[in-house]
């Protein structure tokens, strides 16, 4: 009989900074990518943050894969850096990373929240938490992230900033006392094919029955980080 099991196990988490200046830092943001996206790449949207006086921490999530699959071709002789070929593809295009499927859900859940709450505690030891506002955004699959360690981690955040995310409907605001106590902004745009007028007034709506205060941020354009956007929500505009 077929029977199913977990074990914890230790992993190596990569994550990338945007460094303050010598000054030190008056804000940490720690910026979640979305869906098949990496780290990197990611953080190089928020260079318009790069003021001296702020920290900028991507994490990136624990799931990497190939984002394009090519017919494989004849066998060749081994090469230390050739793509590696399986099931008769080659696996050899761009790479991304998913904070979770629906596989094991819960499971992975529990690991990013856990993870994150590790990076907060290790960024931490080196910048005096008391000194700083802890800023996080979550874009994409990244906001469901971002809601749910600010819900269910053990991390004070600041502000939660939902970028074209909608709010995890698993989560309950009002009975989940980290998020109860975080102010949240929501910004979308109105070309935006996955979070729509009707998703942020949904968004609106639960977190006006928590208690939670909201601010919506809307802008002209699609599924992306809007640098000028980023730049006034970061002005508190």
């Amino acid at each position: 009989m077929l029977h199913e099991h977990h074990l914890t196990v230790e992993r190596t988490a990569r994550y990338f900074t945007i460094e303050p200046g010598e000054a030190g830092a008056r804000e940490v943001w720690l910026v979640c990518h979305g869906y098949s996206q990496l780290a990197e790449r990611f953080l190089r949207q928020f260079t318009a943050l790069d003021d001296g006086r702020r920290l900028v921490v991507a994490p990136e999530a624990l799931s990497r894969f190939y984002l394009h699959e090519e017919a494989a071709p004849a066998p060749a002789a081994p090469h230390t850096d050739a793509p590696r070929a399986s099931g008769g593809h080659v696996l050899g295009g761009r790479v991304g990373a998913s904070w979770m499927t629906r596989q094991d859900r819960l499971s992975e859940i529990a690991d990013y929240v856990a993870y994150l709450d590790a990076l907060a505690r290790h960024v931490f030891r080196r910048v005096e938490r008391s000194a700083v506002t802890l800023r996080v955004l979550g874009f994409s699959q990244g906001g469901a992230t971002a809601a749910r360690w600010t819900a269910l981690g053990t991390t004070r955040v600041d502000e939660l900033i939902l970028w074209g995310s909608h709010l995890p409907p698993d989560l309950d605001p009002a009975a989940t006392p980290g998020l109860g106590a975080t102010p949240v902004r929501l910004a979308w745009g109105e070309g935006d094919p996955y979070y729509d007028a009707a998703r942020v007034a949904d968004d609106q709506a639960r977190l006006a029955a928590a208690g939670i205060a909201c601010r919506v941020t809307t802008y002209s354009g699609g599924h992306h980080i809007s640098r000028s956007v980023l730049t006034a929500i970061a002005d508190n505009r």
